[in-house]
């Protein structure tokens, strides 16, 4: 088979991804503001691909690069196929919008112009402009003499084209431009207070209030026309770490350099002024399939903040869900103890991620805890668990934190925890010279007796208490004795010089996960061989590793059944006749993402389960820290082989991946099965029993 045919490009299946996150804002079943929430996330989606993904493709075509990828695809002969389906998902988006506006609008809450106001609101929002709204705003001219200004990315401007008031007579009129920046410090929805005796909520965006007034800030000039636009630039740092002496001031250094990254995408609103469309293009030197003429508001990230603000609208919202306290930790004050006795799994969001941060807070305030250890990819802003290390160092805690300044779009906040904990005392470590650092691991090394105990944690998402309640999240707790003694080896390699370790329970990228998944994948091809029942469940982000997928697709030929979870980007092709007939691909979009990775290898109640920090893309297996880990305990592994199965049998929110490339929704007349409200049932997925049985 032709590559073309063989694989799924990486970029065009994100795009897919995209549009099912953009199918959730399209569900009349999906709660109103919930709608809203989704266009929200397909907006922040698109500006981090465009800034990275699509920013990537223009990098290697202005540097003549021309060779085809593992899918078939030139840089040149993709980008304007993502640019010709992007412009298509954003017009849908767009089209989704107007019609969600419309229903809210119906629901008391009305995003109005400023010509719509009445007498009394304009008199009110014009005396907010003068006093609020005008000292903050900069007008910047373009002329010969004040050059065209760095426009920042992701921040929205308008556009100014104007005319000197003693010139407009004349026959032939110069024209001026300049161009505003609209202040993202302040709200971009402003309140407009209410008609009298009307129970609706009235907003105006902040950038219609700035151009109904925008001729205050150009006296003696006539405002011709004013439009937004909005530059997405290249945002993916590559911070030279072999010749470098402080890392951390280099990251600090692409930080500055990221506003001023090369133009990847021009966004205008539509009508804008040809004289203002030929400035931009002009000074952004874009081509013409990086321009977006948009019929609406530029950014519509800001509906997030917007319908997190609206008050008592909880009926237009899922209903709330208060993550659980784990039963085996519920009535006790010594979580070690606990773990002595038995291995814990944490499933979140239905499990409170609290539990991770008595953990610490425990393991920081126990005097017989010698040293804590652990990795920092993604932190939330106000962390109890960094406060736990904090406390724990000035106890006299040796404590040990490697810190991933390299975290796309977190580098500024991990570098100000870093600073933060070596003050306090902690021994701060940046990863390792070419390599992230994304496994998620706690050591807590406890002296008892005469004898010394690791306790454990394993996670498969970042120490977030902010994600941990919006994405789907496994974690193992352990004081198992290999399991402790591989986390002592992991970070001894990860803050020292030590030579790679046998594994005994682990396997650690870049350098073994690979060629265990593998060892795991050929064991399966050779139990089929033998007529011996053959099976993989394989749940994670991203598959896009083509020698993955290859082996995937000779276990498939070998008899082996593969049925694979993958929520975003898969860049194999299931159900082909002769290469992929075996293998079934799910992906669930629906309240939570979906973020666990967990690995089932074997036949029905002999599985061998892991969890892992990786997906199986070439950047975590080649160029990441990334960590799998067994589930020795056989109830822990039937729980999350619950888990396993009720995402297989979503009948609700799964969509399959045909081997067209596109996605469809799995209508199969059961009783409709919706995993994540079934898993909200935790007795369900933890019982012994199979959750199918």
């Amino acid at each position: 088979m032709s590559s073309v045919k063989k694989y799924i490009n990486r970029d065009l299946s994100w795009l897919e991804f995209n549009k099912r996150v953009l199918e959730e804002a399209e569900d009349a079943g999906t709660p109103l503001l919930e709608r809203l929430q989704f266009l929200s996330i397909v907006q922040s989606n698109l500006d981090e691909f465009m800034s990275v993904r699509v920013a990537g493709l223009q990098a290697q075509i202005r540097a003549g690069y021309s060779k085809t990828d593992f899918t078939g695809y030139t840089p040149n002969g993709l980008i304007k196929r993502l640019m010709k389906r992007t412009a298509r998902m954003v017009r849908e988006q767009y089209r989704t919008y107007r019609e969600l506006l419309r229903l809210l609008s119906k629901e008391g809450v009305t995003l109005t112009t400023f010509a719509d106001l009445s007498e009394e609101q304009k008199t009110t929002m014009t005396d907010y402009f003068k006093r609020i709204i005008y000292p903050v705003l900069t007008p910047m001219a373009v002329d010969q003499s004040r050059p065209f200004p760095l426009v920042h990315s992701k921040e929205l401007y308008l556009s100014v084209v104007l005319k000197k008031e003693e010139e407009i007579s004349h026959d032939e009129v110069q024209t001026f431009c300049a161009i505003v920046q609209v202040p993202s410090i302040l709200a971009r929805t402003v309140v407009v207070p209410g008609r009298k005796n009307s129970r609706k909520f009235v907003y105006l965006l902040l950038e219609d209030l700035i151009k109904e007034h925008i001729g205050l800030l150009f006296s003696g000039y006539r405002t011709e026309a004013v439009h937004a636009f909005r530059v997405t630039r290249n945002s993916d740092l590559t911070p030279n770490e072999e010749n470098v002496e402080d890392l951390l001031q280099e990251i600090e250094k692409e930080l500055r350099r990221r506003q001023r990254g090369l133009p990847a995408r021009l966004e205008v609103e539509k009508g804008i002024h040809p004289d203002a469309l030929e400035l931009l293009q002009d000074e952004l030197d874009l081509e013409d399939d990086a321009f977006a003429e948009i019929e609406g508001p530029l950014d519509l990230g800001f509906l997030s903040k917007f319908v997190g603000g609206l008050p008592n609208y909880d009926h237009l919202r899922y209903p709330k869900y208060e993550p659980v306290y784990p039963k085996e930790f519920d009535e006790t004050e010594d979580m070690l103890s606990v773990l002595r006795e038995r291995d814990v799994l944490v499933y979140h969001p239905y499990e409170s991620f609290e539990v991770v941060n008595d953990f610490m807070t425990e393991a920081a305030a126990d005097p017989n805890v010698l040293a804590i250890k652990m990795t920092l990819y993604r932190v939330s802003v106000n962390s109890a668990l960094l406060q736990a290390l904090v406390n724990a160092a000035e106890s006299g805690k040796q404590v040990t934190v490697v810190v991933e300044i390299k975290a796309r779009f977190d580098e500024a906040r991990n570098i100000a925890w870093a600073r933060r904990l070596e003050k306090a005392g902690c021994h701060v470590v940046y990863g390792l010279v070419g390599l992230k650092t994304h496994a998620k691991i706690t050591l807590v090394v406890r002296k008892e007796a005469d004898t010394l105990r690791r306790y454990v944690h394993v996670g498969t998402g970042n120490y977030n208490e902010n994600t941990a309640r919006l994405y789907t999240d496994a974690g193992l707790f352990t004081s198992d004795p290999a399991i402790g003694a591989d986390a002592t080896a992991l970070f001894n390699e990860m803050t020292g010089y030590s030579t790679p370790h046998l594994w005994s329970s682990f396997a650690v990228a870049p350098i073994g996960l690979k060629p265990k998944l593998f060892d795991l994948v050929d064991r399966e091809i050779g139990h089929a061989a033998a007529g011996r029942p053959a099976r993989i469940v394989a749940k994670m982000n991203s598959l896009s590793n083509q020698e993955i997928i290859d082996k995937l697709y000779e276990a498939s030929q070998a008899g082996v059944k593969i049925d694979l979870i993958v929520r975003g980007v898969c860049c194999l092709r299931p159900g082909v006749l002769g290469l992929s007939e075996n293998i079934r691909v799910i992906s669930i979009v629906d309240r939570y993402l979906e973020h666990a990775r967990i690995l089932a290898v074997g036949g029905e109640g002999e599985e061998e389960v892991y969890i892992s920090s990786a997906d199986w893309m070439t950047r975590n297996l080649s160029r990441r820290v990334e960590l799998m880990c067994p589930v020795y305990d056989a109830g822990l592994r039937q729980m999350l082989m619950n888990i396993l199965r009720m995402n297989l049998h979503d009948n609700v929110k799964a969509r399959e991946l045909r081997p067209t490339g596109s996605y469809e929704r799995v209508i199969n007349g059961e009783t409709p099965l919706r995993s994540q409200f079934e898993a909200a049932d935790i007795p369900l997925w933890k019982s012994i029993a199979s959750v199918m049985e």
